[in-house]
């Protein structure tokens, strides 16, 4: 029985306390979270090198959910990809097993009629790599019939459903500035809560305060735990505007659900972290 949690990234200025001012920065943060969204390959595909050191500083059981590249999703929306997927597949190649799923983040444009696209791309996938999509069209949140079409066309590769719950960040108006940032950029789309696979993956958005973060994910406690008790095996990842305190958020999930299933593994606890000193 294992929950992974995590955070949109493993660098932040906010975690200065207890990162390196260089070089082993993810070793840090997977000494606190056993999970990571891979979002700069959405940017970059990155050096194998790069990956390579990636892997050096993480467990093989510590997941990465890699996003792919946009020229793949949001450019060619999945059609005519090949060569760029050889080259993003070859580049992640060394996370081994810690390569948890491809992330297929699709735009907001990509919808029912798009599904074709999708269901071709997904049956092309090499076997060895986990997929999991997200759509941020309407259509498939508001029209059963869409919503279960897109079900099919995943379940027929075992491919999971990736839901982002946005819904605690748009409960309100929004406080800092960083909460009107996440306004503008951030998907208006209902809670999901269904799993399709045995790896469900959720992305849960709260605000500014942690009061109202926590507040807005019980409902996503019971949720997990009833995955947990059924013998799946999710990653949460917890999201908040300005992410400052988004790694002891994470850790406060895991033991959340923990208070309600002993049973559940505690994270380990970090390494102390030395003393800054003038010499």
């Amino acid at each position: 029985m294992r929950l992974h949690v995590g955070c949109a990234m493993w660098t932040h200025a906010a975690w200065q306390e207890w990162q390196p001012s260089s070089g082993a920065r993810l070793a840090a943060y997977a000494d606190r979270c056993n999970a990571v969204e891979g979002n700069t390959t959405f940017y970059a595909i990155p050096a194998r090198r790069t990956v390579e050191s990636w892997a050096a500083q993480t467990a093989p059981e510590f997941r990465f959910v890699v996003k792919l590249h946009r020229s793949i999703t949001h450019e060619r929306r999945l059609a005519g990809v090949d060569e760029e997927m050889r080259a993003f597949l070859s580049a992640i190649e060394p996370l081994g097993p810690r390569a948890h799923a491809l992330w297929v983040q699709l735009p907001a444009s990509f919808g029912p009629n798009d599904l074709g696209p999708l269901a071709l791309f997904l049956r092309r996938l090499p076997q060895q790599y986990r997929s999991a999509v997200e759509v941020r069209h309407r259509a498939f949140f508001e029209n059963e019939q869409a919503a279960r079409q897109l079900e099919s066309v995943l379940a027929r590769v075992g491919a999971e459903w990736i839901p982002f719950d946005t819904t605690t960040l748009f409960d309100g108006l929004p406080v800092t500035a960083a909460e009107q940032e996440a306004w503008s950029k951030k998907p208006r789309v209902p809670r999901r809560t269904r799993a399709l696979t045995e790896f469900p993956i959720v992305r849960y958005h709260g605000r500014d305060s942690t009061e109202r973060t926590v507040e807005g994910w019980q409902p996503w406690i019971g949720t997990v735990v009833e995955w947990l008790r059924e013998g799946r095996s999710p990653t949460v990842f917890i999201h908040t505007p300005d992410n400052a305190e988004a790694v002891p958020l994470a850790r406060r999930f895991h033991e959340a659900v923990r208070a309600e299933l002993p049973e559940l593994a505690p994270l380990p606890e970090p390494a102390p972290t030395d003393p800054m000193t003038l010499f």
